[in-house]
């Protein structure tokens, strides 16, 4: 829906602060002889919202976006509805320069459109209440790193005794309730005098547009079991009540098991002058502040983001933060003062993306069940209303990290609704030279070229598991600039040219790669552009312009020509970083053989040598290690070079981390910041194309190739979501070969291969044995 097609405006509170930190609330009555069968309205506000109705929590929005792409949420609320008096209402809040760096804004405004008309319409502005919220407020983080405090956003307050109790029921008691006003307010052009009244450009501020998005999971979760407290009896908590006497300072640690995001929702009663901090870790640290195994107690410490609750003595006082929180332990930091706290109840709401988890693998190896669940795990806690690289820490949506995503939001879900969100998020993020930015949406601009060239790489996994050449067609234009300025850097010899800006590629030991020689060329990074270019190609033969996939044919062959000449090092049979050959790493072998830099008849020889180090390495013969997420890229490299059977092997770094208890994937080896890092989470991906190998043989998916890769394994089983239903495998192993029963769904046919012989599969049960 465009901005003309609003009769709604936005409003906010007429005389508070618009771009400061604030909470507001909204409220508006409806009288109805009857309830209607549908009763449908349009919802937004920058920055969030919680919608109610008759004090039962509608749901909450927008999806993060842009100022040009600002969501609005649809809900029908007419179940909520009653004969009689309604109550609508909703919180709206915006952090201001608090919040999270995912948070882009204009200022503090909510606006929501009814389809009922006449009397029977709640469109604001028209009748609508609102209060400042005077007892919640953002708290900036405790911590010393500006930029992760910046990243994460805010802890919270809630004041009790300052909090309007009574904002969300019929009858108000408190709270200084003011007829809302226009958020955007009535200004004089600098060109004349005549004043421009904010109704007639309503909504420009917000370029309008439907969240194609649904709506995030708000579900009951465990909040956690006490593992460790002051006090015995305050051990039965959170089961049931427990009362903490005054003039006392305890501690309740509460450990889940297995990471979450959810709200949490403390009740008490009584305790006033107390004060709760609820603290929230994805591990815990000992005395030098490091983790260890994720299950050990002890005397280890929760720290980290921290909300605060602050009684006022009354009862049945709940705290919930108006955004959701990631912790496997949560600590309850509690110090009454002279009355004693009566914890009542502790809940928690799960959220994230409504992901449905449709694939399977199961085979004998029980680590490889345990690797599964994780890095599902890892996945669900790190979907939301977009991707994120860590629900903990930044929050945000990388074009790195949100390509393993995709990827496995394909082949595990089969939903990509997600994936196309992120696409298309970056693609509206072009900065005026043609590049996306790193992350989107962010308030911070950050710009890595690099990433710029893996979200086209992104663009071509769609194009081959997605049955959608429009949507394609759409983003080709965007792939074209991104090329464009690449094809300014590449120098006379093929090779890329220092970039301006962050050119990340991976973390390794000693740092970061690429890594320049004297004349400022990297071989690493123009590997990574080789690849894209033949990505390009692909997608312009096949849906765009034959001439832009002639010459990047060409210039790929052109840029191939130099990183063999200026960058394979014969001696030892290896790809150098750079062309003065002084530095090696994994990262830039696994592209050399995945691009077809490296000749064919050397290209398991290289991996060999690959296979043999593992994250963390600092090795004698200098060559630096890939991280997690770079292994990502040794898989395809792996399938690549016909090594596919020994993917398993390559696993090993993760199952050194099981003994570790380890409920999510961390970000790096070793002392990692992040517990949960979803770019870890590949092997989920993995066993599913790889091991039972399950793969797009055509764009679109249009054909399926299954070419497994059992290893050791004797046998497995795997379903597979596909467009037109789920593909079913079964393997055994005989002595003389492979037994396969192998169901596509509907119409779907392609090719089984293994030991380098096809057997044609049609639609329905295939049943072979293959020598």
């Amino acid at each position: 829906m465009s901005n003309r097609h609003w009769h709604a405006s936005w409003i906010s509170h007429p005389t508070a602060p618009l771009r400061e930190p604030i909470v507001l609330h909204f409220r508006h009555s409806l009288t109805l002889a009857v309830v209607p069968a549908s009763y449908v309205v349009r919802v937004s506000a920058d920055n969030r919202f919680v919608l109610f109705v008759n004090g039962h929590r509608v749901g909450d929005g927008p999806a993060r976006g842009d100022m040009a792409h600002w969501r609005y949420e649809r809900f029908d609320i007419a179940p909520l509805l009653q004969p009689g008096q309604n109550l609508i209402t909703a919180t709206v809040w915006n952090f201001g320069i608090y919040a999270p760096t995912a948070q882009i804004s204009d200022r503090t405004a909510f606006l929501l459109e009814s389809e009922a008309t006449g009397a029977e319409s709640i469109s604001t502005p028209e009748g609508w209440l609102v209060e400042e919220e005077l007892g919640q407020r953002a708290v900036p983080r405790r911590s010393s790193d500006f930029w992760e405090q910046m990243l994460s956003g805010p802890g919270e307050e809630i004041d009790a005794a300052r909090y309007d109790w009574t904002w969300n029921s019929p009858t108000v008691t408190q709270g200084a309730w003011l007829p809302a006003a226009p958020a955007i307010r009535e200004w004089i052009s600098p060109l004349d005098s005549r004043a421009h009244s904010a109704t007639e450009d309503r909504n420009d501020s917000w370029g309008l547009v439907p969240d194609t998005l649904p709506a995030m999971e708000y579900l009951r979760t465990v909040p956690g079991d006490t593992v460790r407290t002051d006090l015995p009896s305050l051990r039965a908590f959170p089961s049931n009540s427990v009362s903490i006497p005054a003039g006392t300072h305890v501690h309740i640690l509460l450990d889940r098991k297995t990471l979450t995001t959810a709200y949490p929702v403390l009740t008490v009663s009584g305790g006033k002058g107390a004060q709760v901090h609820l603290v929230y870790a994805e591990a815990l640290y000992d005395k030098e502040h490091h983790k260890g195994d994720r299950d050990d107690v002890g005397d280890r410490i929760a720290a980290g983001i921290t909300d605060t609750f602050l009684p006022d003595g009354g009862g049945h006082r709940t705290f919930e933060p108006l955004w959701w929180r990631t912790w496997r332990y949560l600590d309850l930091d509690i110090q009454t003062a002279a009355e004693p706290l009566q914890l009542e109840s502790l809940q928690a709401w799960f959220t994230a993306y409504p992901f449905q988890e449709r694939a399977t693998f199961r085979s004998n190896d029980p680590a490889l069940d345990k690797i599964w669940d994780i890095s599902w795990r890892t996945v669900r806690t790190g979907s939301h209303e977009t991707y994120t690289d860590s629900p903990y820490y930044e929050q945000l949506q990388y074009v790195g990290d949100s390509r393993i995503e995709a990827l496995i939001s394909y082949a595990v879900t089969g939903d990509d609704r997600l994936a196309r969100q992120a696409i298309t998020a970056f693609d509206e993020s072009r900065s005026p030279d043609g590049l996306t930015r790193s992350r989107y949406p962010s308030s911070l601009a950050q710009t890595i070229p690099t990433f710029s060239l893996l979200w086209i790489g992104m663009v071509h996994d769609y194009w081959m598991y997605r049955p959608d050449p429009a949507q394609v067609q759409a983003w080709l234009p965007g792939t074209r600039t991104v090329l464009e300025w690449f094809a300014a850097h590449e120098q006379p010899d093929g090779l890329l040219h220092r970039l301006p800006w962050w050119s990340f590629v991976d973390w390794v030991p000693s740092g970061e790669i690429p890594t320049y020689d004297a004349h400022d060329e990297s071989c690493t990074t123009t590997l990574e552009y080789v690849g894209v270019l033949d990505n390009a190609a692909d997608l312009e033969k096949a849906l765009g312009d034959p001439l832009f996939a002639s010459r990047y044919q060409t210039r790929a062959a052109h840029v191939r020509s130099g990183l063999l000449k200026k960058c394979w090092n014969a001696s030892r049979g290896l790809m150098a970083d750079n062309p003065d050959q002084k530095n090696f790493s994994q990262q830039s072998n696994i592209l050399a053989v995945l691009y077809d830099v490296v000749p064919k008849d050397r290209q398991q020889d290289v991996l060999r040598k690959m296979l043999a180090i593992n994250p963390g390495d600092i090795r004698a013969d200098g060559v630096l290690s890939a991280s997690y997420y770079f292994r990502f890229y040794l898989a395809r490299a792996i399938d690549h070079a016909g090594l596919a059977d020994d993917y398993l092997h390559s696993l090993d770094p993760w199952r050194k981390l099981l003994p570790l208890h380890f409920s999510t994937w961390p970000e790096i080896p070793g002392d990692t910041r992040s517990d949960s890092h979803a770019w870890t989470a590949h092997p989920i991906y993995d066993l599913l194309t790889l091991v039972a190998g399950i793969e797009p043989a055509t764009p679109g998916f249009a054909t399926v190739r299954i070419a497994p890769h059992l290893g050791t394994l004797p046998s497995l089983t795997a379903t597979y979501p596909h467009p037109e239903g789920l593909i079913k495998v079964a393997y055994r192993r005989q002595k003389s070969g492979l037994d396969a029963v192998i169901t596509l769904p509907g119409k779907l046919t392609g090719t089984f291969m293994l030991n380098g012989r096809s057997w044609p599969l049609h639609p329905g049960e295939n049943k072979l044995s293959a020598k």
